[in-house]
């Protein structure tokens, strides 16, 4: 019998190769497999993970009133603070008002009326009579007796500090035993003329009246008195005017001015420019002669 020796067979070598090769990348993949799945195990765990660290922060992005209803009420709170409250109604305060400058004095027995500063020092009557410091009264000067001195109205002592000044005053007076022609002169008149003759009286006007005017002056060695006068005949009576001023201590004593005479005179002619006259008949006088003078403010 024969003796027959195997010869592998390339079938089946082949076979084999294919399947050593088949089971080494069956191998391999499985390995690539695992280490795929291994990372994207890896990979949806790193993302689920950053999901639930982002997501509180997107909730409280996305809805915070559902997270944090406090911070709602946070802006209502300060809009309330911030609102001014509504200011309660003030009451109107009431106009101060101010006195008035100047003063109108009236006598319904002379029908004299004028105005003068507030702030000087008013007398009527038998005080009205007007005197010059250190020199003593100050005379009326109608050319018959029978004149009754009606107002005066005194300037203060402190208006002219560091002058001479002493006194300063306007006075009023009336003569009813006078005719019109009588009232146009003066019992002692200017004699301040250089060659010593009397100067004829003036006529002037001073506001709307025209006025007949002299000028009396006396000094000593250490005072000086000056005083115009002024007469005005109305309704049968004659009116006097007299401005005065007194000065004292220029040249005798340091630190003294002269003051201003015509600054001075120039306020006293302003209170006589102011004058008006009501007649007045005797009789009619003589029933009023109960009604006191009065005095009323009045704007300057």
């Amino acid at each position: 019998m024969a003796n027959f020796q195997q010869i592998p067979s390339k079938t089946t070598n082949n076979s084999t190769l294919s399947g050593t090769i088949l089971s080494s990348w069956s191998r391999q993949q499985k390995i690539a497999m695992i280490a795929g799945f291994v990372i994207v195990g890896f990979l949806i765990a790193m993302s689920a993970c950053s999901k639930q660290a982002s997501k509180p922060a997107l909730v409280g992005v996305s809805n915070p009133s559902q997270t944090s209803p406090k911070p709602d009420a946070a802006p209502a709170t300060t809009a309330a603070s911030t609102t001014p409250a509504p200011a309660a109604p003030v009451a109107p305060k009431k106009a101060k008002k101010k006195r008035p400058a100047t003063v109108t004095y009236s006598d319904p027995n002379s029908g004299i009326s004028f105005r003068y500063p507030r702030k000087y020092e008013l007398a009527a009557g038998e005080k009205a009579l007007p005197e010059i410091d250190g020199l003593g009264p100050v005379p009326m000067n109608f050319v018959q007796p029978g004149g009754a001195a009606i107002a005066t109205v005194a300037v203060p002592h402190t208006s002219y500090p560091g002058t001479d000044f002493t006194t300063a005053f306007f006075n009023v007076n009336v003569n009813r035993s006078l005719s019109e022609q009588e009232c146009s002169q003066f019992a002692f008149v200017d004699t301040r003329n250089p060659d010593g003759e009397a100067v004829d009286p003036e006529k002037v006007a001073v506001g709307s009246m025209q006025l007949a005017k002299t000028t009396d002056f006396s000094a000593d060695a250490m005072k000086q008195a000056e005083a115009q006068y002024y007469h005005r005949y109305e309704g049968g009576a004659c009116y006097e005017f007299v401005l005065g001023l007194g000065t004292a201590g220029y040249g005798t004593q340091d630190g003294v001015e002269p003051v201003g005479r015509d600054e001075v005179f120039a306020k006293l002619e302003k209170i006589l420019a102011s004058v008006k006259i009501q007649p007045v008949e005797v009789k009619t006088e003589q029933v009023a002669a109960k009604t006191p003078p009065s005095t009323e403010q009045e704007a300057k």
